[in-house]
């Protein structure tokens, strides 16, 4: 093997060393969507959510939930993700609100 053949191999290691590094500071995501229907009957598509913290869904509440992601999520029938009204929602699975239930109000991402 030539030294200018292991220079290359050399740099090209090293720059995927750093571009691989350089992309693990950013925020992960749910890869997948969340769809969800509003109590006005509205459709909501959210695309790659972030893992972290507690995602409000719209202010009419969601009555319809589809979980298309690669990660299982927890909603909650309160805007902060508190309380014990929450409901455990796999990944790609979907979960209907009984007649006459509150809507959810808010999710976080189980990871």
């Amino acid at each position: 093997m030539s030294v200018r053949r292991r220079l290359t191999t050399a740099t090209g290691a090293v720059l995927l060393t750093f571009a691989v590094a350089g992309c693990s500071g950013l925020g992960r995501s749910a890869v997948g969507t969340l769809t969800y229907e509003t109590g006005n009957g509205a459709k909501v598509m959210v695309t790659s959510p972030s893992v972290k913290g507690c995602h409000r869904l719209a202010p009419a509440g969601a009555t319809d939930v589809d979980n298309e992601t690669l990660v299982d999520i927890i909603l909650y029938q309160a805007r902060d993700c508190r309380g014990k009204e929450s409901t455990y929602l796999p990944s790609n699975s979907g979960n209907s609100i009984t007649p006459g239930g509150q809507p959810w109000r808010s999710y976080s991402v189980v990871h």
